[in-house]
């Protein structure tokens, strides 16, 4: 896909909204390319709806209920999320079957065919989750977060890949390919420096690995 021109619209948490930057992978996409470039990331925001409302009412925007919020003319739309659901959400992962936004699978299903009727002929591509520090237990509590909803990060990786897979969607797999683990004191110091939100260098690697995928639809 040639972008100049192009409008994206990208639907994100706090690492699609800059936390942790001066300069965010839609901006570096948008100079590069030519490409309008639209971000509407919420910081603190998760894919499935929680049970138990959040003390910040912010983080209970999850993605399906956004959908309607951002311009309808989008070529692309680009949704980046999950870390937040393992981080602090009470949603149950949940299985295949579901098809609400009460459990992740559910509101995976939700969202993407939300999108497939908003946006007929965009193409949608789904990023998922950076590795993290703490990414098999968010709390270091041994994994009992509220109403049992435990499960590692990878788990959340899976089930995007998944449900991306039967609905056809390109996934640009930054848990598998971006390189980035900050357990490795080095890679945190140089791109991630606090464990969970990439920096400048961090984002030129995410908007690399984006601009490659998107020049393949």
């Amino acid at each position: 896909m040639k972008l100049e021109g192009k409008k994206i619209n990208f639907l994100g948490d706090s690492i699609t909204e800059g936390c942790g930057t001066d300069y965010r992978f839609d901006q570096m996409i948008a100079e590069q390319t030519g490409a309008i470039c639209r971000n509407y990331g919420i910081g603190g925001t998760r894919i499935a709806r929680n049970v138990k409302p959040s003390l910040n009412p912010l983080f209970d925007q999850y993605y399906d209920s956004r959908v309607d919020n951002m311009d309808p003319d989008a070529d692309v739309i680009v949704v980046f999320g999950g870390t937040n659901d393992f981080g602090h959400g009470d949603a149950q992962p949940g299985t295949m079957s579901n098809r609400t936004v009460d459990t992740f699978y559910g509101a995976m299903h939700c969202l993407i065919t939300h999108l497939k009727d908003r946006y007929p002929t965009a193409e949608i591509v789904f990023i998922t989750p950076l590795h993290r520090l703490n990414e098999n237990d968010p709390d270091g509590d041994g994994g009992f977060k509220p109403y049992g909803t435990y499960a590692p990060l990878k788990r959340y990786v899976n089930i995007i890949r998944e449900v991306c897979e039967y609905y056809s969607i390109p996934v640009l797999d930054l848990w598998k390919n971006s390189g980035l683990q900050p357990a490795i004191p080095k890679v945190q110091e140089l791109y991630i420096p606090d464990g969970l939100h990439p920096n400048r260098a961090g984002h030129e690697i995410i908007a690399s690995r984006l601009l490659g995928l998107l020049q393949t639809l």
